[in-house]
Parts: structure tokens; C-alpha cells; sequence
């Protein structure tokens, strides 16, 4: 062996020597990696896999036990509702008996809805609309889901954008909550029949859409979801 070959492996040995005093050996009893869900689960870190994205009670562990005692009352509904405004006191009144409520959390979910009930009334997807829906407003949307299948049409509808969701009114009727949301969005939607023919609507036209929603929920009850007990539009 030349020079060169001895001073490369005289280098080898070295740095072998040193990252293994470093580094150290595994013999096998080490312990595992600490795992993230482990920890999350011990310090009550929510599952991203359980958030609630539909209108419901979202019970954040980090989160203060009462949303009225969190903030000063001026400052509760910043950017929700005006200060003594019927919204506000709507809100004040739901709080005050369901100390979990937050209405930021409960917008959130309400665009979610707002977005699968329309795609599940195009789609004529009554199992969706079923857990969503009031038993009248569903009634409502079957009649028409119906006619449509009795006339053998299809409805396609795409979202373009969802621009606003805004709580426009807030009341509580002894256990029964209601919470009227606007919603103005641009869709794409269209309706044609057995032959393909567009009898509705039209493929290549973004439509203005504002709609109205009042969804409700008995506070007493064990059950966190909200239906849609109204639509209107604007």
C-alpha cells in the first residue's frame, strides 16, 4: 500500500472512532421516540382529527369555561355585533346558558354547512341533508329533489368562493337557540335533463348568490349540532 491509501485509512479510523464517541452505540434498549399523539392525549391537546367543522358546541380544552367571563363586556362581540345592538343581547342570553358557546367557532362551522348542504341538495344526497336539516326544511328540499328525479334532471353546482358569513341575529327561546347567518357567495350551477339539455341555469355564468340561514339547537340537549331550521335569501 502506498502513503496516500495508509493515510486515508488511518482518517477513517479516526473519524469512526470519534462519531461513535459521540453518537454513542444502540444496544438495543433505548427508548422509543416520544410520541406527539401520546402527548397531546396527556396535556388535553385537541385531535385535529375531531374538530368539528360542521355548526356545533366546540369545547376548546385552552379555552377560558365561559366566553362572557374572558373579555370585558364592551369588547365581547368585537366585530360580531354592535355593543347593546339585539344581536349582542341574543348572544349575551345564549351565553349565559351554555357557557361553552362561541360564535367565532360556531361561524366556522356554519360556512362548512352552508357549503355541504347546497352541494347535497345538487347531489340529492338525503342522507347528508337528513343530519343537517330541521325535519320541515328537509321535507322542503326532498319535495324538490323529488321533482326533479320525476322529471329525470340533474343539478350541477360548484362554489367559486364563499366571500362572507356574518351572524345577522341571535335569540334564545327558553332552551332553543337560534343563530340567522348571512352568506354571500359565487357559484356556478346548472340543471339539465335526461337528453343533456340545460333547462336551468347556465355552465359558463358565475351567479351572485346571497342567502339567509337560521340554524338551531336546544341548549339542554346532549347533542352539539345545530340544524338549519330556515332559508331565505336576499
Amino acid at each position: 500500500m502506498d502513503i496516500y491509501t495508509i493515510i486515508f485509512l488511518a482518517l477513517a479510523v479516526f473519524i469512526f472512532l470519534r462519531l461513535r464517541s459521540v453518537l454513542g452505540q444502540r444496544t438495543g434498549s433505548e427508548r422509543p421516540p416520544f410520541d406527539r399523539a401520546a402527548r397531546n392525549a396527556v396535556q388535553g391537546a385537541p385531535d385535529s382529527n375531531n374538530v368539528i367543522t360542521v355548526p356545533g358546541k366546540l369545547i376548546d380544552p385552552g379555552a377560558p369555561a365561559s366566553v362572557a367571563d374572558a373579555v370585558p363586556a364592551g369588547d365581547r362581540w368585537k366585530d360580531l355585533a354592535e355593543p347593546g345592538s339585539a344581536l349582542a343581547h341574543g348572544l349575551d342570553a345564549i351565553v349565559a346558558q351554555d357557557s361553552s358557546f362561541d360564535p367565532r367557532h360556531f361561524i366556522s362551522g356554519a360556512r362548512s354547512a352552508y357549503e355541504m348542504i347546497v352541494l347535497a341538495f345538487a347531489n340529492g344526497d338525503r342522507r347528508s341533508l337528513r343530519d343537517l336539516l330541521s325535519s320541515e326544511v328537509y321535507d322542503s328540499f326532498d319535495a324538490v329533489i323529488k321533482d326533479r328525479e320525476k322529471h329525470e334532471q340533474k343539478t350541477e353546482t360548484r362554489f367559486v368562493s364563499i366571500d362572507k358569513a356574518e351572524l345577522v341575529g341571535a335569540e334564545l327561546r327558553d332552551r332553543n337557540a337560534q343563530l340567522t347567518v348571512r352568506f354571500v357567495s359565487q357559484m356556478i350551477s346548472v340543471t339539465r335533463d335526461k337528453a343533456d339539455t340545460i333547462v336551468d341555469g347556465n355552465p359558463d355564468k358565475v351567479a351572485d348568490i346571497t342567502d339567509i340561514w337560521t340554524f338551531a339547537r336546544d341548549i339542554s340537549s346532549r347533542d352539539p349540532n345545530w340544524k338549519l331550521v330556515g332559508t331565505g335569501s336576499h
